[in-house]
C-alpha cells in the first residue's frame, strides 16, 4: 500500500513513485462555488478531487476508495484467502467485491490455489463484476438467510458489511442507525457462517457499540477494532473484525432491543 502524501517518509507522486519531496508544491484543486451548489457540496467535491485514494481508485479501475479499506483490513487479518466463500452485504457499488475476486482467486487466476465464490447483495441493481454473483435482496427479509445459502451453495466463510444508513446530519442519531444496521448484519452472519468464519463490518464510534462488541465476543474467538489508513482521519468510522465463529447459539435471532 502506497503511503499517502504527508503521512511520513518520502513523498510519493500520484503514480506511487518515491520522491524526495524537494521542490514539490502542495498542489490542491480548489473548487469555486457555483450557483445552485451548497457550501457542503462544494467542500465534498473539493475533498474528492484532492483525495489520493479517489485518484488511485480511478487509475486502478476500482469502483470507489472503499476498495483500499478492505485491502488494508485483509492485509492485517488475512480473511480473503483463496477458496473462501464470501457474502458482501450492501455490496454496491462493488469495490469490495472487486478486491475479493482477486484475493480469493474467484476467477481461478492463481494456478494451484483453491477457487473462491462471492455473492454480493444489495437493495439496488449493480453493474456486473466478473466472477461475482450479484442479487437484489434485503438481507433482513424473512428467509433471506436460506436464500443466500442456496445461492452460495452452502454456508459462508466470510460475511462483509460496509453498509451505512442514510445520514440525518445528527451525529448521535446516525451512530445509532449504523449500529442497528451492523447488529442486524451480525445476526444474519450467525445464520450463514461456517464455524471458524469471519465477520467484518463498518461501525461509527460513538458509545453505543458496546452491546454489539459483547454479542460478537460471545460468538467469535477474537474480535478486533481497526481503522484502516484509507479511512478518512476526520471520519468516526472504524471496522470490527470478528474471527473464528464458534457456531450458532440456541435462540439466536435479531432483536435490536435485547442484545444480552
Amino acid at each position: 500500500m502506497a503511503k499517502i502524501p504527508g503521512s511520513g517518509g518520502g513523498a510519493k507522486t500520484p503514480s506511487g513513485k518515491n520522491t524526495s519531496g524537494r521542490g514539490q508544491r502542495d498542489l490542491k484543486v480548489k473548487v469555486k462555488s457555483a450557483r445552485g451548489r451548497s457550501n457542503s457540496s462544494t467542500r465534498w467535491l473539493q475533498r474528492q478531487l484532492n483525495d489520493p485514494y479517489v485518484k488511485r481508485a480511478k487509475a486502478e479501475g476500482y469502483r470507489g476508495r472503499a476498495a483500499y479499506k478492505i485491502m488494508e483490513l485483509d492485509d492485517k487479518f488475512r480473511f480473503l484467502v483463496p477458496g473462501a466463500r464470501i457474502v458482501d452485504l450492501g455490496a454496491a457499488p462493488g469495490g469490495w467485491c472487486q478486491v475479493a475476486v482477486k484475493r480469493s482467486n474467484i476467477l481461478g487466476e492463481k494456478a494451484g490455489k483453491a477457487v473462491g465464490t462471492i455473492l454480493g447483495i444489495d437493495l439496488q441493481v449493480m453493474d456486473t463484476i466478473a466472477g461475482c454473483d450479484l442479487h437484489v435482496l434485503d438481507f433482513m427479509d424473512e428467509g433471506a438467510d436460506e436464500q443466500v445459502k442456496e445461492w452460495l451453495g452452502g454456508k459462508a466463510d466470510v460475511v462483509l458489511s460496509d453498509m451505512a444508513a442514510s445520514s440525518t446530519g445528527h451525529k448521535q442519531t446516525d451512530h445509532l442507525k449504523i449500529i442497528s444496521l451492523c447488529e442486524a448484519a451480525a445476526y444474519f452472519s450467525f445464520d450463514v457462517l461456517e464455524e471458524g468464519g469471519t465477520f467484518v463490518a463498518k461501525v461509527l464510534a460513538g458509545g453505543a457499540e458496546g452491546d454489539l462488541q459483547k454479542v460478537l465476543k460471545q460468538r467469535f474467538t477474537k474480535v478486533h477494532n481497526f481503522k484502516p489508513p484509507a479511512s478518512r482521519t476526520d471520519s468516526s468510522e472504524k471496522f470490527v473484525v470478528a474471527l473464528g465463529y464458534k457456531g450458532g447459539i440456541e435462540g439466536d435471532h435479531y432483536n435490536p432491543f435485547d442484545l444480552d
